[in-house]
């Protein structure tokens, strides 16, 4: 089976279904969001093995920062952030093996922090009352498909001035200005028929720019961290679209980026 036959045909089964658990939102969000995230970390873990994560407190600490979330809102999601600490400091303590504290803290609270407040930040967008959260989610995670898939083309038409040869030799300015313009007209195209309730359409274009710029970013983040364990994919559970981590990589900064958007327009 091709890449791409593989990608069309993850992305049949599996679009429809998180659209359900998006508009059902409530628990049923919050138990893909953890399973989601879950995937996501252990992929990081494995990825990382040979610094020596400290697997279950970050699994304890994830879980926790979402249930947190779900249950008292972002102060609560912090509290479960800071939690992780703890639980890996009692998993380094309880263990025989004595890697670098240091670095098995770091590749721990790093996982937990860029996944957990992740998907944290879309579960509190879906939060926005009435059927405006729906929508705000919807927004954020086509307007992600729209950035990545016009730089994915415009790179390959237009591309020649690198954006960070270091880290991913593939990505041009020019690609990035295609995946702009296509996540405005995104944005613009989900959330134009609530420019009277929700955001302005001057606001509406901010915001898919702002996605736009996450989702590069977010993007680069893992292309270094895979770069520096030198792995390729995160993992190969969804075929041609690679690990969990792979597709949500672009999320886990588009996500928090909206919502302070959101909020400083005063809708969050």
């Amino acid at each position: 089976m091709s890449s791409l036959t593989s990608r069309v045909i993850v992305a049949f089964v599996l679009l429809p279904l998180v659209i359900g658990l998006v508009y059902l939102g409530g628990w049923w969000l919050f138990a893909l969001a953890v399973v989601g995230g879950l995937i996501a970390l252990h992929e990081l873990y494995v990825m990382a093995r040979e610094l020596r994560p400290l697997v279950l407190g970050g699994y304890l600490g994830f879980v926790l920062s979402v249930l947190g979330l779900q249950l008292g809102g972002l102060a609560w999601m912090f509290g479960g952030l800071l939690a992780t600490f703890v639980f890996a400091f009692v998993v380094f303590g309880l263990s025989d093996v004595r890697p670098s504290a240091t670095t098995s803290f770091g590749v721990t609270v790093l996982g937990v922090v860029w996944i957990g407040a992740g998907v944290g930040y879309l579960l509190l967008i879906r939060d926005i009352p009435d059927d405006l959260g729906f929508w705000a989610v919807m927004a954020v995670l086509f307007t992600v498909f729209a950035a990545d898939t016009g730089a994915f083309f415009a790179g390959r038409t237009f591309g020649r001035h690198k954006m960070a040869p270091a880290i991913s030799p593939a990505k041009s300015w020019e690609g990035f200005v295609g995946g702009l313009v296509a996540a405005m007209a995104m944005a613009f195209v989900i959330l134009y028929k609530d420019r009277d309730d929700f955001l302005s359409i001057p606001q509406t274009l901010a915001l898919g720019a702002a996605i736009a710029l996450a989702s590069m970013l977010g993007d680069l983040f893992e292309s270094a961290v895979k770069r520096d364990l030198t792995v390729k994919d995160s993992g190969r559970l969804l075929g041609g679209h690679g690990g969990m981590l792979d597709r949500l990589d672009s999320l886990l900064w588009a996500g928090p980026v909206a919502y302070y958007v959101i909020l400083a327009f005063g809708q969050a």
